[in-house]
């Protein structure tokens, strides 16, 4: 797989993809960092002489174009970083599309309207999808994807524009992606930890299943370590649980205690009857009938953090608690800042709900590297390979 930096781009045209799928609050964007990110490689690409043209999607428009979700703010904003204007294109593909990519002049810029007004954009097979891909191929030169957060992600913009393409590469956010998930976790200094956390165990099977062996330690918190508490025969009153899993559970902990990892679970919990007030803290032996599980207790919270500060390599994907409620949010705050206390330790963090973690606690510049990709960081620690980057090594 090539870079932009690795290709001759000096007054080509550039087809980019990013993910640009930021919140909005009517047509005001409320987080921009994904903007933001991207931000690198344009500058990159217009120093070196370059055009580009910019595709991305919003939101769920189902294949039909949905006012409310055009990227006009998008292009707004990246102007606004980029010190330009950006202007966007009516469509994605069409005549009117062509007339404007063609005139594009070295140094300047222009975006795409919303892919996903295409139901070929997301359609299942290569039949379906047609020659969408091809469409948007022929606008320009060189293909550059740097959307890691669709990158697993079969879709017209990412799988079938590689192929169509003259020539491809990765930009400098999805290059940061594959250093930090492949090269850096592949030849991880140890001690190397696992940390994963969130809802739910059936989300997170892959992970366990490919990380168990290969990691020293790995921490479960979160309401997951609830179906892990009912495998070992203790009650979880009426916290989240997945009952179904808990034969699934078993073997996991069977799994690590034969492969060298070692399992921590919560032994204490931060407890209440709903999700705003919390009743106290219990162990795993005494858990209330009618409470749920919603933090890992000061017990864990210690011994985690432990496990955490004696660690070389960390990769972080959930939180330990129901941390958008105040009183369930010390055990992810806690864990975070153990983290972020480390010198000498290269600290992954990946997933949404993580990421607000580590930014609701103004922790961000502490850790070595926050992915960009939820659904893609899960598939990236899988072991899987992701679609984008299958097509830009068979391309490139």
């Amino acid at each position: 797989m090539r870079f932009i930096d690795q290709l001759d781009i000096a007054g080509k045209k550039l087809l980019m993809r990013v993910d640009f799928n930021v919140p909005l609050d009517g047509d005001t964007i409320t987080d921009d960092n994904r903007i933001k990110a991207a931000v690198p490689t344009f500058k990159y690409a217009l120093e070196q002489g370059a055009s580009v043209i910019v595709m991305a999607h919003l939101g769920k428009p189902k294949g039909k174009r949905v006012d409310s979700l055009s990227l006009a703010p998008a292009a707004k904003r990246l102007g606004e970083y980029l010190g330009m204007e950006v202007p966007l294109a009516p469509d994605c593909i069409g005549s009117e599309v062509e007339k404007m990519a063609a005139a594009l002049k070295p140094g300047q810029v222009m975006m795409l309207e919303n892919l996903r007004f295409h139901a070929e954009e997301q359609a299942k097979t290569p039949e379906e999808r047609g020659d969408f891909g091809k469409q948007l191929a022929a606008l320009a030169d060189i293909y550059v994807n740097d959307a890691f957060g669709v990158a697993h992600r079969a879709n017209a913009s990412v799988v079938d524009v590689p192929y169509a393409a003259k020539d491809c590469c990765a930009g400098f956010l999805l290059k940061l992606e594959w250093e930090y998930l492949g090269e850096a976790l592949k030849n991880a200094r140890k001690p190397y930890i696992a940390v994963s956390g969130g809802a739910k165990v059936s989300s997170k099977l892959g992970i366990l299943n490919n990380l168990i062996g290969k990691v020293d330690d790995f921490i479960i918190g979160g309401a997951m370590a609830n179906t892990f508490l009912l495998a070992q025969g203790k009650g979880v009153g009426k916290s989240l649980v997945e009952e179904s899993l808990v034969d699934t559970a078993k073997e996991i902990i069977d799994k690590a205690a034969a492969s060298g990892t070692t399992l921590h679970l919560p032994t204490d919990f931060v407890w209440g009857k709903d999700i705003d007030v919390a009743q106290g803290v219990c162990d795993g032996d005494s858990v209330p009938e009618d409470g749920m599980l919603l933090d890992i207790g000061p017990e864990s919270t210690k011994k985690f953090c432990e496990v955490i500060e004696r660690s070389k390599t960390i990769v972080w994907n959930g939180p330990m608690g129901l941390f958008e409620k105040e009183p369930f949010a010390q055990g992810s705050l806690k864990v975070c800042e153990a983290m972020a206390d480390l010198d000498d330790a290269t600290t992954i963090v990946g997933g949404g709900d993580t990421d607000a973690v580590v930014h609701q606690a103004k922790l961000e510049d502490k850790f070595t590297f926050i992915s960009t990709g939820g659904g893609s960081f899960l598939e990236f620690l899988e072991g899987k390979e992701l679609p984008a980057f299958k097509a830009l090594k068979e391309n490139s």
